[in-house]
């Protein structure tokens, strides 16, 4: 077997064995150098402790370093002098005072391969000659030859701008050296030529046009070049390094030259159109480009005009695709963004309100269809129940009416593709084709000619090739929430789909952190908030760990956003709503619900006190929380025995024959839990209600009868849903919800609410939350609406909160947790102390039962041998009155032990009775 070491043995063909040499070429790496090369600026603080940051600014401005004479950098030691005028040496007594020096050294720590020891000569503690040394090192890796990416190990939030670029970068340099990829040239003479790259992982192909090594020189036609904001990606550095294996060094370090003018999209933070011009100077062409050559423009109006003069200077331009179809998309917009601009000056009396649709808009509706159509690619962020569906049929209507559409793609839910298909055919009459059946059908129904086309995000994952073979003009997204992983197979296909108009419904594009905005947002403008790396490092905010704990420049990005999301809440509209009143019902839980409630909450309290929670303790804590809430509810959702004790079902009972009682009540009602619906149909059964249940359990086919059954039949009062069901269905003939439990998200609660209380609804709407009074169920009303505050300030156009605290998940239920009533732990028991204490009372127990046995015995035995002595043959005759007196009296006497024997007590006036009694009894016995 070869050996791992430097040096190897192996045999020859001969059978001799030979010692293989260290290949000189392979440089030994140096491990300080290298950390120092990839130290941070965040790390450099930390090790000048909590006031790092402020030294290493007070090293900036007061002390200067000469880097021919103040630095030295040996195998393992980097030394830096630093002169500071507020350090004097002095030579002598006479001598003047100069310029202090101090001498600040940086060595590896032996103990600890990673850590920097660092030490001043005028200083005992962290001082800003320390900070001056740290800065200069960061600022001249390179001219040290320590150039290398950042310490992986530092989360990317907390490394500075430079740093981070460079991280970047690197990840996709050793992308680009790692993948496999086949590569063609369209022009094998020369490094700089248009390439094709077919990745072997995915099996997609990209075009790359090589036109120089440096960032932004090159273009490559897939997403990660467009967002990056590097000007480059791992296709064209693969390219690269391709062509540098191919072709000579004075190949390479020649320069592109361009004969033609271009025009091209620049991307990253100066996101726009730019022109390429000749590598020749040419007068005429600089003067009608200016600086577009090097500064980008949006306006696409702008850059039209000069095209026009190039062109009639007898110059053509060669317009890149991408740049092609942002002009179009620009100039489109414009004309879109003059006309929306009259319906918003006064969507209350615009016509468009009675004839756009076949029903009347709401002036928040006029207004919201016109922002999107507007906008082009939007976000309607509106709450739960305002009538985003309406408004997205809306965008599609008028953008057919201002900008000729054709065909939109509507992805949703499967559970809302009915609804949609009711909701096109009500509101505007247009073609509609929901996708359904077998691969070949689905495939021809995406081609078929009909307006909409509906399907659901599971469809979009198989059907991609089909779908991507349309031209959509326009893709909405309903719930778009649900591509809220950014890194996730769904997300990262439906952000591939290509059109040019893009709308996301959403009353929750926001639901736990910012990286779910991120994601929705860049469907819409994949260029407004950057690359995912650098708008994380913007706004989140984290340990050294990478754990989140807050969030910082939210007024930033909500400026940011401004121009492509609109949000309307219920309290801004609220004069168009009908009435809604929420009500809070609490019943006293029974003894035996509480029994279980506190045996749960124990559980829960001893995992909540550990130090660190494993995955198992995560799972008992989830299983104790939900069957707490489910002996909130009833002890049968627990133990699935009778007899049941629900003090809640006991007032629902109540609750629901008063509510059915007035014929103009229709009930939605709420559970988490199914069996617990299957207890509240018994007393509906006994009541005598009609009713309809809806849970998770039920296909998507047979869902739409039995909604439709509950809106249209009078007689059909209730319908029983979980969480499973309250997405996206229309209840307005509904005007009473009653939540038999209350959700941990407050989204949740909000979009069981919205089933009744939303546009359409005429009636006042009341709520009935049930809560079990001194429960966990009580202790959630005060920590529902925590997970607010972070969309709010995030969606809010008019918020002025620029920061907010957020924990993880865990975190998050620990927190809340721990700020419920939970029950003190008792001490700990010591179980091995317990079991030999235990042992002993045992042994003592059995060593008293047979000395209690053994005194029976022995005792019956003496006085059977003394009736022998003093009886005659009368004797049975003569003592039989006598006999049954003494068993009466001594009757009185017994007990029984455990097996129903019977145990005579008998009290002795002192130990020297005792002592008597077994003399005497030896003496009968002798």
């Amino acid at each position: 077997m070869a050996s791992t070491k430097t040096q190897t043995t192996r045999q020859k063909g001969n059978g001799k064995k030979t010692t293989s040499k260290p290949d000189p070429r392979k440089k030994k790496v140096n491990v300080f150098h290298q950390r120092l090369g990839s130290l941070t600026y965040h790390q450099a603080c930390q090790k000048l402790g909590d006031e790092g940051a402020k030294l290493m600014r007070l090293g900036d401005r007061f002390t200067e370093i000469d880097p021919g004479q103040d630095v030295f950098l040996g195998g393992d030691l980097l030394r830096v002098k630093v002169r500071d005028s507020d350090k004097r040496d002095l030579d002598a007594d006479d001598a003047p005072p100069r310029v202090g020096t101090a001498i600040v050294t940086l060595t590896l720590q032996s103990a600890r391969a990673k850590q920097i020891q660092h030490n001043c000569d005028h200083c005992d503690a962290p001082c800003h000659h320390l900070g001056a040394a740290l800065s200069y090192l960061l600022d001249a890796k390179s001219v040290l030859g320590l150039a290398v990416p950042p310490d992986e190990s530092v989360p990317l939030e907390n490394l500075t701008e430079d740093e981070l670029h460079a991280r970047a970068l690197a990840e996709r340099e050793k992308r680009a050296a790692e993948e496999p990829m086949t590569v063609r040239s369209s022009d094998a003479s020369t490094p700089w030529a248009d390439y094709v790259l077919t990745s072997h992982n995915t099996g997609k192909s990209y075009r790359v046009a090589l036109r120089g090594t440096e960032p932004h020189q090159s273009y490559c036609s897939c997403p990660d070049f467009r967002t990056n904001g590097l000007g480059t990606c791992k296709h064209i550095l693969h390219a690269l390094g391709k062509a540098s294996k191919r072709f000579s060094v004075a190949a390479i370090s020649t320069p592109y030259k361009r004969k033609h003018v271009s025009l091209r999209l620049q991307y990253g933070d100066d996101f726009g159109l730019r022109f390429n011009v000749p590598t020749r100077r040419n007068p005429a062409i600089e003067e009608i480009v200016g600086d577009l050559v090097d500064v980008s423009s949006t306006d696409a109006v702008d850059v039209m005009h000069r095209i026009e003069a190039l062109e009639s200077n007898g110059r053509e331009v060669t317009i890149y695709p991408d740049a092609e179809d942002f002009i179009q998309r620009q100039l489109l917009q414009n004309e879109l963004t003059r006309q929306c601009a009259e319906i918003r000056q006064n969507p209350h009396g615009h016509p468009l309100r009675t004839e756009l649709l076949s029903a009347e808009l709401l002036p928040y509706q006029m207004d919201g269809i016109a922002f999107a159509a507007s906008a082009g690619r939007a976000i309607l962020a509106d709450d739960m129940g305002l009538g985003k569906t309406i408004q997205g049929i809306g965008v599609a209507e008028l953008l057919s009416r201002m900008a000729d559409i054709k065909r939109v793609l509507v992805v949703c839910p499967a559970s809302l593709k009915s609804q949609w298909r009711t909701e096109v055919a009500r509101f505007c009459g247009r073609s509609v084709q929901v996708v359904l059946g077998t691969a070949a059908e689905r495939c021809e129904q995406y081609r078929s000619d009909t307006f909409f086309t509906v399907c659901n995000y599971e469809q979009v994952l198989r059907d991609l090739e089909p779908i991507e073979s349309v031209d959509w003009d326009l893709i909405i997204l309903d719930e778009g929430q649900r591509i809220k992983n950014w890194e996730s197979k769904t997300s990262n296909v439906i952000r591939s789909l290509r059109s040019p108009f893009r709308l996301v419904l959403s009353g929750t594009p926001l639901e736990n952190n910012l990286g779910e905005l991120f994601t929705v947002a860049r469907f819409v403008d994949e260029h407004r908030l950057g690359s995912a790396f650098k708008f994380f490092n913007r706004h989140r905010v984290v340990d050294d760990n990478g754990k989140t704990i807050g969030y910082y420049r939210l007024d930033e990005l909500r400026k940011t956003l401004q121009p492509i999301l609109l949000r309307r809440t219920r309290g801004e509209v609220s004069k168009q709503l009908p009435e809604r009143t929420d009500e809070i019902v609490r019943v006293t839980p029974t003894d035996e619900q509480m029994e279980i409630h506190a045996g749960q909450m124990q559980v829960v309290a001893q995992i909540v006190g550990k130090k660190y929670l494993t995955e198992m303790d995560l799972l008992r804590l989830r299983r104790a929380l939900a069957m707490a809430r489910m002996s909130c509810d009833s002890t049968f959702l627990v133990n699935q025995q009778e007899p049941e004790y629900s003090s809640k079902l006991e007032r629902l009972g109540e609750l629901l024959q008063g509510l059915i009682d007035d014929p103009s009540r229709k009930i939605v009602l709420f559970s988490e839990w199914k069996r617990m619906l299957d207890r509240v149909e018994k007393r509906l059964d006994e009541i005598g209600c009609d009713y309809v249940r809806l849970d998770g359990s039920v296909p998507q086919k047979k869902r739409p009868p039995i909604v439709a059954k509950f809106q249209d039949d009078p007689e059909c009062r209730v319908i029983l849903m979980t969480n499973a069901g309250s997405t996206g269905l229309n209840l307005q003939s509904a005007n009473v919800v009653i939540n038999c439990d209350l959700p941990w998200n407050p989204a949740v609660l909000e979009q069981r609410i919205a089933r009744a209380h939303r546009m359409g609804q005429k009636n006042p709407v009341h709520i009935y939350n049930m809560v079990s009074a001194g429960t966990i169920e009580e202790e959630l009303l005060d920590t529902l609406a925590s997970k607010q505050e972070l969309a709010n300030a995030s969606l809010d156009i008019d918020s002025d909160v620029g920061e907010v605290a957020v924990s993880s998940s865990t975190d998050d239920l620990r927190r809340r947790l721990e700020k419920m009533a939970l029950p003190k732990l008792a001490a700990p028991v010591d179980e091995s102390n317990q079991r030999r204490v235990e042992a002993e009372i045992q042994q003592l127990s059995q060593r008293r039962e047979s000395v209690s046995k053994a005194t029976g015995d022995l005792v019956s035995a003496a006085l059977t041998l003394a009736g022998s002595l003093i009886g005659g043959d009368d004797a049975n005759a003569a003592k039989s009155e006598t006999v049954d007196r003494l068993t009466e009296q001594l009757s009185k006497a017994i007990d029984t032990d455990e097996q129903g024997r019977p145990q005579l007590k008998i009290t002795l006036p002192s130990q020297d009775a005792l002592r008597d009694l077994a003399t005497t009894l030896a003496k009968l016995l002798g």
